[in-house]
């Protein structure tokens, strides 16, 4: 094994991933342009707008600054419950050892469809929706070599 690791995936590791293909989306740019669009509104408005709008305008920004990162933080909460194992992750020539309790797995590099890294993390996907998060936390100083050892493993195929 060239790496190896064995942690469990937290709320903020699921949460930080979401806010980052939320706000690295079309999506996500709506979300700022409509906030920047309500605070312009309530610096011109503010003084001539009644108590209904006045509500109303704070609701818009808090919309996406402050409910949605809430409600995104929940589901990652729920879903981090769901797993109750840790997992091992072993990286080779190979391909991936994936080991969580008493089941295991091997992904061949051939089946990785991508390595996306963010700050903070290091997303592997073994499919278009399914990946391994690997946090600086995990990864402590290994980032930079791992992030290169995974990626020409999957130009290489």
């Amino acid at each position: 094994m060239r790496y190896q690791y064995i942690y469990r995936t937290t709320a903020l590791d699921l949460w930080q991933l979401s806010m980052y293909y939320i706000y690295g989306s079309m999506v996500g740019v709506c979300n700022i342009l409509f906030t920047v669009a309500i605070v312009a509104l309530i610096i011109s408005r503010w003084n001539e707008a009644g108590g209904m709008w006045r509500s109303l305008m704070v609701l818009g920004v808090c919309l996406f600054t402050v409910i949605q990162p809430l409600l995104s933080y929940q589901r990652a909460r729920k879903q981090a419950a769901q797993i109750t194992r840790d997992t091992q992750l072993g990286f080779a020539d190979t391909g991936i050892y994936v080991k969580s309790g008493d089941e295991s797995t091997q992904i061949p590099w051939s089946s990785i469809k991508k390595v996306s890294r963010k700050p903070g993390m290091i997303v592997v996907f073994s499919d278009t929706t399914h990946g391994f998060i690997l946090t600086d936390r995990i990864l402590k100083t290994e980032k930079d070599d791992f992030y290169q050892y995974v990626t020409s493993n999957i130009t290489r195929r």
